[in-house]
């Protein structure tokens, strides 16, 4: 079936296309190769620590059954593959523990994708090709995957995600696509067709947020998806030139009730002039949580600290969210398993108010069924907050937090901007200061040092594969 419908925005998987194969460093501004850098040690963090976790080692070894030529790093697993088998894995390990960067509008995490993407692929093609690939080829070809990916998300719309589908193994395989053709050079016509291929590559249901590994594995699938794509398309196969666009069977009028197909270019060039850096809108972690609940847990935290509070001392917490965060999180807790754990808002609220942390401890199996967290549980309730409603999609991490104490003085607390977000960031240390806490358990402190000075002068590096070495190494299982 085909349809006499306009395209939804003319020319829309075109322009990307030129976009990325056209970009070079030289374009991107200092502070988004700040960003990127950030982005690099963030999700090398999350893929070392990702390495040590059972879905993650399964993945792998699926790959290592594949017995392909041992070409790209599997990040922390002492081990090489192929490089789409080695971004399978990677992908899956870099979103293992709801800690990988987040960009809030597209409901994106990029890292967990570009990283592996562009470090297998480097790893690859300086094989191949006999010269290294630099640091400025690596970060380049991220930049290429976090713009044009987050563009694709932004104009899905949350409508994607109330239809059911997830972003990461949606809209995260154009991150992929994006990122891998621009480490491969293609020209624009080539890119264009990677990114048609993106588009009938891209999968993953939200269903998987209660209690399925499989959720790790739409990251992976999607990284691996988007090196097939490049890879094919560089040989001459052929992928949708209007994916996006199309008014039949593309990716928005499919994926998407209410897409904004406007936002696929919205401020897209390379002069900076008028320019709008979608890297410049990803934020970090600092809960091993979804995003959605962050600002939830930090205004806990924050009353708790504030009024010298324990968590015997709360009778009641009352929560208000955005219709999406509601839907997204505010679902009865069972002890299901880990994933379901970290999408939970009343099992986060309850480790904040116990432990004070919603960290990687806050969410081991031993953990999930604990009789404490569960006491706590009952003393929580969530509702749509019609304030919060009202502000907007821009707000649908904005929590407002009400507790009431044992002793009947209640305590309120408005937060619209999660710590960690572009609006409230985390300072740069701060960042290398998670990734040192995310490391921690799996590898010696001097191994971790290396890693962040290498990141740091990424820049500068003539060959990419001494970082791929580094990360590389097998990290220790934690106790």
């Amino acid at each position: 079936m085909s349809s006499n419908k306009p395209p939804l925005l003319a020319d829309a998987t075109r322009d990307l296309a030129r976009f990325g194969a056209a970009l070079r460093y030289g374009d991107i501004p200092a502070e988004a190769i700040a960003r990127i850098k950030l982005s690099l040690l963030d999700s090398l963090g999350c893929c070392l620590f990702g390495a040590t976790l059972p879905w993650t080692r399964k993945v792998a070894e699926l790959a290592d059954a594949e017995q392909a030529k041992p070409v790209a790093t599997l990040i922390g697993l002492g081990r090489k593959t192929s490089p789409a088998l080695a971004a399978l894995v990677n992908g899956t390990s870099g979103h293992a523990f709801e800690l990988d960067d987040i960009h809030k509008e597209s409901i994106v995490h990029a890292g967990s994708i570009a990283t592996p993407v562009a470090l297998n692929l480097a790893e690859a093609e300086s094989q191949k090709s006999g010269s290294a690939v630099s640091g400025r080829d690596l970060l380049t070809a991220m930049v290429a995957g976090y713009e044009i990916g987050h563009r694709v998300g932004n104009a899905a719309t949350m409508s994607l995600f109330f239809r059911g589908f997830h972003p990461q193994g949606t809209s995260g395989a154009f991150v992929a696509a994006a990122t891998a053709a621009r480490m491969l050079n293609l020209d624009a016509a080539q890119f264009q067709h990677a990114l048609g291929m993106a588009g009938s590559q891209a999968g993953g249901l939200m269903a998987a947020q209660e209690g399925a590994m499989v959720k790790r594995f739409h990251s992976g699938r999607a990284a691996q998806s988007g090196i097939y794509a490049a890879q094919l398309a560089s040989r001459g196969f052929t992928g949708i030139l209007d994916a996006l666009e199309a008014p039949y069977g593309g990716y928005l009028s499919t994926y998407s009730d209410k897409p904004n197909p406007s936002r696929l270019t919205d401020g897209l060039g390379r002069d900076g002039l008028g320019k709008t850096w979608e890297t410049l809108n990803v934020g970090y972690k600092p809960h091993a949580s979804v995003t959605s609940i962050h600002s939830a847990l930090d205004a806990l935290a924050e009353l708790m600290q504030q009024h010298r509070l324990k968590a015997s001392d709360i009778a009641k917490v009352e929560a208000g969210l955005s219709p999406m965060t509601h839907v997204h999180c505010a679902w009865e807790y069972k002890a299901q398993g880990v994933t379901a754990a970290q999408m939970n808002l009343y099992y986060g609220m309850a480790v904040i108010a116990l432990d004070g942390a919603a960290f990687t401890e806050q969410f081991r199996e031993a953990r999930l069924a604990d009789p404490q967290i569960l006491d706590f549980i009952t003393r929580i309730t969530a509702t749509v907050d019609p304030g919060i409603e009202q502000m907007g999609a821009p707000f649908r991490h904005a929590s407002r937090v009400v507790i009431t104490t044992r002793d009947g003085k209640r305590h309120e607390k408005l937060a619209l901007h999660r710590r960690g977000s572009p609006e409230n960031p985390l300072a740069p240390e701060e960042v290398v200061h998670k990734f040192r806490n995310v490391v921690a358990p799996c590898m010696a402190k001097a191994d971790a040092e290396r890693i962040i000075a290498t990141v740091d002068r990424c820049e500068q590096l003539a060959d990419i594969g001494e970082l791929a070495r580094l990360v590389g190494a097998a990290v220790q299982l934690p106790k």
